[in-house]
């Protein structure tokens, strides 16, 4: 099994559902429907909780309850009760270096300013979970980063999103499976 934990990273409360930054919280929710996967409250990880049967392993998939910036905390509870490892953990996120629409998997790798990405790690001690990166673009001055990621995205860029949630999610078996090769040649 590559991967017992998928986490999708985003801010809870109604006021973030549909902003950019909120990307991998839509990827985790298509993964569950497409999965018949129901989450429930989870109190030792204070995240969202959904849990499937994966040829005979377990895979939880996570929506930590806390800000983005404190997401680390419900990564490294979970992981740490469940005994996983950093190297078996997917985490999917809103990538301001890529347009709308595109998706990108990486391995390892440092957290690139993200303050989602940077909290885990520091909770894991560890770099080495992969990432599922999907493309918002950028404002284009770095003084707007937040007000940006914030926002909604426009109609256009939502649709691209969207197709981006959905190419990535027609790869979860193959993702599931440590066939990652195949899936950054579908991706990317």
């Amino acid at each position: 099994m590559a991967y017992r934990l998928i986490v999708g990273l985003g801010n809870p409360t109604s006021k973030y559902e549909l902003t950019r930054h909120n990307v991998g919280f839509g990827f985790v929710d298509e993964v569950a429907r497409r999965y018949r996967l129901s989450f429930s409250s989870d109190s030792r990880s204070q995240s969202l909780l959904a849990q499937m049967d994966w040829e005979g392993d377990k895979v939880y998939v996570l929506k930590p309850m806390q800000y983005m910036n404190r997401s680390g905390g419900s990564v490294s509870a979970l992981a740490s009760f469940y005994k996983i490892p950093s190297s078996q953990i997917l985490v999917a996120h809103d990538e301001l270096d890529f347009a709308p629409g595109v998706v990108r998997l990486k391995v390892g790798g440092g957290h690139g300013g993200h303050n989602g990405l940077r909290d885990i790690a520091a909770k894991l001690g560890s770099t080495e979970f992969t990432k599922i990166r999907f493309g918002i673009g950028h404002p284009g001055n770095r003084d707007e980063v937040v007000n940006y990621v914030l926002d909604r995205p426009s109609v256009l860029d939502r649709e691209s999103l969207r197709g981006a949630v959905e190419r990535a999610t027609d790869y979860i078996p193959q993702i599931l499976g440590g066939k990652l090769d195949e899936v950054m040649n579908g991706l990317h």
